[in-house]
C-alpha cells in the first residue's frame, strides 16, 4: 500500500482543480518559456551594453597611451617655439611654427585633452604636484600656483598627467628661537 501513497500525493491536475495535497498547479509550459525568452533577452542586452563600455574604456585607455607619449614632444616643440620668439612676425620659420602650435592645440582639444593648472589658481593635490615653495605676495595667495615647472593634463575628466607645480606659501615664525645664540648676562 505504501505505493498508493506516493501516487495519490503525486497525481497531476485535470481540468486546472488543485490537486489532493492542496498545492496549485504551475503554470503552462508555454508562459515559463516566455519568461524565461524575456529574462535571457535582458540579460544580453546588458551583455552587450557592458561589451560596448568596456570595448570604450580599452580604446580610451590606448590613446590615453599614445597622447602621453605625445606630450613630451609637444612640450620640446614649444620650447622650441619659444626660444625663436626674437624673429619677426614675417619670418617664414617663426610663421611655420605658429602654424604647428595651432595645429597641436587642435588636435589636443579634438581628442579632449586641455590643461589643468594655471597661474595663481588654486593648488589641489588630486591635480597637481608640488615641486617646490615660493614665498606669498599679492599676486600669488598663499596656497595658490606661483609657477607651473611642468603642465598637466585632462583627458576625458580624468588625469592623463599630473602638473608639477611651485606653491605659494606665507612665511610663518613657527620656528623656535635660536638656543645657541649668546645671552645678555645680568651684568652688563
Amino acid at each position: 500500500m505504501p505505493d498508493d501513497v506516493t501516487e495519490a500525493s503525486t497525481a497531476k491536475p485535470t481540468n486546472g482543480e488543485p490537486t489532493k495535497a492542496g498545492v496549485e498547479p504551475t503554470a503552462p509550459p508555454s508562459e515559463d518559456w516566455a519568461t524565461r525568452y524575456k529574462y535571457l533577452l535582458a540579460d544580453f542586452d546588458n551583455f552587450r551594453r557592458r561589451v560596448e563600455r568596456d570595448r570604450e574604456s580599452i580604446s580610451r585607455q590606448a590613446r590615453a597611451g599614445m597622447l602621453r607619449e605625445l606630450l613630451p614632444i609637444i612640450e620640446a616643440f614649444r620650447v622650441a617655439r619659444e626660444s625663436l620668439g626674437h624673429l619677426p612676425l614675417t619670418n617664414p620659420t617663426r610663421q611655420g611654427l605658429d602654424l604647428l602650435d595651432r595645429e597641436w592645440t587642435t588636435f589636443l582639444k579634438h581628442e579632449g585633452v586641455e590643461p589643468i593648472v594655471t597661474v595663481g589658481r588654486a593648488f589641489r593635490a588630486e591635480e597637481a604636484e608640488a615641486v617646490g615653495e615660493a614665498p606669498a605676495d599679492p599676486a600669488h595667495p598663499d596656497g595658490s600656483v606661483a609657477e607651473v615647472v611642468q603642465q598637466g593634463y585632462r583627458f576625458f575628466g580624468g588625469v592623463l598627467r599630473p602638473a608639477k607645480v611651485v606653491v605659494a606659501r606665507a612665511k610663518t615664525d613657527s620656528s623656535p628661537k635660536d638656543a645657541s645664540s649668546p645671552k645678555p648676562s645680568a651684568e652688563e
